[in-house]
């Protein structure tokens, strides 16, 4: 069963419009989370703002967000001036702009989101976009009032549905030439790229979510189910090894390391 979708509204190009849902393509509900307790009452724990100096409570009617501008010197911004900047929610996708796919980096990408069709009627002039963008292989590009901002967003086909990412903002984006072009340029040992190349070939395989699963999760769950049980808690992980310090020929080191994947490879 799908989950329940947390937007709705239309998406349009040109005089193209249809109604559509819109539902986050990554959630953390899976995630293992804690609760902070009183150890001597077993009560949960509630944070409260206080003041820094006197150390007073303050109510949320006495609190104000201030911006920085010197020390112990701020500007206060009430939330009537806050909120006047909000822009009204749009519930339009109005796709103005295409893009080839490739012309969008990986790291304006921000948070997924699937895209399907809300209404049967709607589902013909859905296709006609999705199936438009596959045959130029582009991307739409519009903007959208999401998570009380409004952002850029890219709309790309997958499968029978779109994907929706917010991208980010531009100030949020570093130059990657201040750092990768800094990177001292070097020829590689023929030798050693030759046998890195077979040790690639030799650990490839295809892509499978299992790669992704969290261990650590797995061992809170573990010791959870031991507390409910009443029993002893699952041991935790070993400690990592210490790193050794000599160094190895580079070129020696990937051909043990080849010689010991053929080897598991006819054992196995």
């Amino acid at each position: 069963m799908a989950p329940r979708s947390f937007w709705k509204g239309y998406l349009k190009l040109s005089l193209v419009t249809c109604p559509v849902a819109m539902t986050p393509a990554a959630t953390e509900g899976e995630k293992v989370r804690f609760h902070i307790l009183n150890r001597d009452t077993g009560n949960r724990v509630v944070s409260q703002y206080v003041d820094s100096v006197t150390g007073g409570p303050i109510g949320e009617d006495d609190a104000v967000k201030g911006y920085p501008r010197g020390e112990n010197d701020y500007v206060l911004l009430e939330d009537e001036e806050l909120d006047a900047l909000s822009l009204e929610s749009t519930r339009t996708i109005d796709i103005n702009t295409f893009a080839p796919a490739a012309s969008v980096d990986w790291i304006w990408f921000d948070k997924p989101h699937y895209l399907v069709p809300d209404d049967p009627v709607g589902v013909e002039a859905f296709s006609v976009i999705r199936d438009a963008m596959k045959a130029t292989n582009t991307v739409g590009l519009s903007r959208l009032v999401m998570y009380r901002r409004e952002r850029a967003v890219m709309v790309e086909p997958r499968d029978r549905g779109l994907v929706l990412w917010t991208l980010r903002f531009a100030d949020e984006v570093r130059d990657p030439k201040d750092y990768l072009d800094n990177i001292r340029a070097e020829t590689p040992n023929a030798k050693a790229l030759d046998l890195i190349s077979k040790l690639i070939e030799e650990r490839k395989t295809h892509w499978s979510p299992s790669m992704a699963h969290d261990p650590v999760q797995d061992q809170l769950l573990d010791i959870i189910s031991g507390k409910r049980k009443e029993r002893k808690p699952a041991r935790g992980m070993k400690p990592a090894p210490a790193r050794q310090n000599n160094v190895v020929n580079i070129v020696d080191a990937l051909r043990k390391s080849i010689d010991a994947e053929k080897r598991g490879s006819k054992g196995r």
